[in-house]
Order: C-alpha cells, then sequence, then structure tokens
C-alpha cells in the first residue's frame, strides 16, 4: 500500500469513527426537541405533547387551596377568664370580723389561698368551704359559689378570685418561630395570630410559610399571608391545639441547558414558568434552545381533558407543556403558566450544540490524523 493511500484510509476511518460518535455518542444534556414529540401519543408514545396559550395556561393555572374548615371557623373565642382543668387560682377571702376569723388568725381579716390548682376533674378545695367545682365558671362565678358556701360560717365574707393560666389551657407552638414552647390560652393569645406573637413571630419568609393547626383529629392549614389578609383564617383557639410553622416543602426539578440543575424548592405560594426558569439562573447562553423549554407532569383527568378538548380520560395522564420563548407572546405564556409541585422543567440545546461538540471532536480526529501521518512517515 502507497503511503498517500494509507493516510487517505486512516483519515477516512477516523471520520467515519467520529460521524458514529457525532450521532450517538456525544455528551449532552438530555433528549433533544425531536425526540420528545417523537414520545408523543400521536407517535405511539405514551404523553400528551401540548403547546402552551392562553387556553392551557387558564385551564392548568391550579394552585393548593388551603384553609381551616367549619370546625376550626366555628369556634367562638374562648372567655378569656373561664377557668379549665390545670388552671391556677389566687383566692382571698376578707372576713367581717376582728377577734375569732373562720380562715386566719386573731386579728387578721385578710386570708390569701395562692396557687389553688384545679384538679383534673375541674374541681378545687377551700376551707370550710369543701369541694368546689371550678372549670367552666368565670372568676366572677366562682367568686359568688365560695363567697355562698362561706356566708353560713362568717358574718358577709367577700371574696377576689384571680385566674392564672395553667396546663389545662395551653397550646403548643413549633417550627419556624422565635420561641417555640407551650404557651397559656390568655386575653392576647385567644387567636392564632395573636399566639404566633406570643411565640416570637414567624422567622421565615413570609411567603413561603405555611401554618398548620392540629385539633383532635382535624388539621386545618394555612398560608402566613393568608391568615393575615383573610381575617376568618384567624380561628380561635382551643387548649390542646398543636400549632407548627414550617417552610413549603413544594419544589420542582431544573433540567438540561439551564443556569442550574438541581431541586429547587418554591419561594412564593404560586411560581410561574419564567420565574422558575429564572430561580436556575436562567437559560444556558451557551447551549439552551429557546424554543424547547418542556414542562413535565403527572395531570389530573378533569384537567387533562380540558386541556385537549376531551372527556373519556381517567387518571393521572402524562402530560409534556411546550413553550416556544421566541414567539410572539412565547414570554407571556410563559409568564402566566404555573409551575406546580413535582413538576420537571427541561430545557433542550440547540441544534448547532450537537454540531459544535462534532466539529470539536473532528478537529480533534485531525489531529489526531496528522499525528498518526507523522509516524506513518517518520517525520
Amino acid at each position: 500500500m502507497s503511503v498517500s493511500t494509507y493516510r487517505g484510509a486512516s483519515r477516512l476511518a477516523l471520520l467515519v469513527a467520529v460521524a458514529s460518535l457525532a450521532a450517538c455518542g456525544l455528551p449532552r444534556t438530555g433528549p433533544t426537541k425531536n425526540e420528545i414529540f417523537q414520545g408523543s401519543v400521536l407517535e405511539q408514545g405514551d404523553a400528551f405533547v401540548v403547546s402552551v396559550n392562553d387556553r392551557v395556561t387558564r385551564a392548568t393555572s391550579v394552585v393548593p387551596a388551603y384553609g381551616f374548615g367549619s370546625a376550626f371557623r366555628g369556634a367562638d373565642v374562648l372567655g378569656s377568664d373561664l377557668i379549665a382543668p390545670g388552671d391556677l387560682l389566687n383566692l382571698t377571702i376578707f372576713e367581717n370580723v376582728r377577734d375569732d376569723p373562720l380562715l386566719g388568725n386573731t386579728g387578721q381579716r385578710v386570708s390569701g389561698l395562692t396557687e389553688v390548682q384545679v384538679d383534673g376533674q375541674g374541681y378545687i378545695f377551700v376551707p370550710y368551704a369543701g369541694r368546689i367545682k371550678a372549670a367552666g365558671l368565670t372568676p366572677e362565678a366562682l367568686r359568688d359559689t365560695i363567697t355562698r358556701k362561706l356566708d353560713p360560717q362568717t358574718p358577709d365574707p367577700q371574696v377576689t378570685v384571680q385566674r392564672v393560666a395553667g396546663n389545662g389551657s395551653t397550646v403548643s407552638v413549633s417550627g419556624n418561630v422565635g420561641a417555640q414552647g407551650v404557651y397559656p390560652i390568655e386575653r392576647p393569645t385567644r387567636t392564632l395570630s395573636g399566639m404566633l406573637a406570643q411565640a416570637g413571630g414567624v422567622v421565615i419568609e413570609p411567603s413561603a410559610a405555611m401554618v398548620t393547626v392540629s385539633r383532635g383529629g382535624k388539621t386545618g392549614r394555612v398560608w402566613l399571608q393568608e391568615l393575615y389578609d383573610n381575617p376568618a383564617n384567624d380561628i380561635a383557639l382551643r387548649p390542646g391545639d398543636r400549632i407548627v410553622v414550617e417552610r413549603d416543602r413544594r419544589s420542582f426539578v431544573a433540567l438540561g441547558a439551564t443556569g442550574q440543575q438541581s431541586r429547587i424548592p418554591f419561594e412564593t405560594q404560586t411560581v410561574s414558568a419564567i420565574e422558575a426558569i429564572a430561580q436556575v439562573g436562567g437559560l444556558n447562553t451557551n447551549l439552551a434552545d429557546p424554543t424547547g423549554v418542556f414542562i413535565f407532569r403527572n395531570e389530573p383527568a378533569e384537567i387533562a381533558n380540558v386541556v385537549l378538548g376531551r372527556n373519556d380520560l381517567t387518571g393521572d395522564q402524562r402530560m409534556v407543556y411546550v413553550l416556544n420563548l421566541t414567539a410572539p407572546t412565547g414570554v407571556f405564556d410563559a409568564r402566566d403558566f404555573v409551575v406546580r409541585d413535582g413538576d420537571t422543567v427541561y430545557v433542550t440545546e440547540a441544534p448547532w450544540v450537537q454540531w459544535t461538540k462534532t466539529l470539536a471532536a473532528l478537529n480533534g480526529t485531525f489531529t489526531s490524523a496528522n499525528a498518526i501521518e507523522g509516524l506513518s512517515t517518520g517525520n
């Protein structure tokens, strides 16, 4: 074989190898736009590929609906002085006698009983008055009861009752608040917002904060911002309520030719496609195809039927929504399209990216060919 023939054969073999590599083996961020479309139901695939427009954005603009049910909203605010089991009471009894008071020593008209605890059944014990039901009464009503019990034994007794909220009238507050703990329900803390303020307020961004209240076997949750915007969400508290403040746990995944490829938490109650792209650093200007922005989602049948103009679909449907940012209304469509929890936002590479990689490989190949040629000729 002549030297020229050998050179030609070597270069041809290397070019064939590079062409094969360009066709199937060059690195890339994921499937191409054409490959995604080939997975469409129209191409015998298993996903519906839908271009986003005004109608699609309206049909898919579904955000989580949170709030408190009637079991929470229907509860009246507790009387600030209503006595409950576990409360502590301070009693002061004034007797209208000088020499022989019933409760105090000689010459002592005023007797104080401090930190009298209401037991689990709701009773307290007062000397000479006996065991008295206190739970469910106001301090004024309990004062009248004690007065009636003592009146036959000491002339015209004067009684005062001061309630100190105890273990029976408390709620727990935990999560992202200034001071987690167990707090009594008192006059300033009878509602949810008052109790959160008592616990030091919320220490995360209000736009991403969610408040959950558990009562008995029921649970309700609301966005912190909605708690302040809608007074109906500022529910009255009940003893034993558990309040938890946590960051929104929703997220989406960003892949492909974006500035960042990872799982991204929601920063606000709603996130549009354009905001999602901005959160990950925008499109990679060296790689991204702005006509190939895709959102992958398992869509509930009721929404999928509306989007596709059908009524025969049942169960979750695999949907791939396509955004073309170069279209006249493309940016508006991306601004109005709502990203949901669990979505995958994927940006394809521009077609020329693979050609650039191929040319880089060819350049390396020619360098290798020249090196081989030099070795074969001894130069």
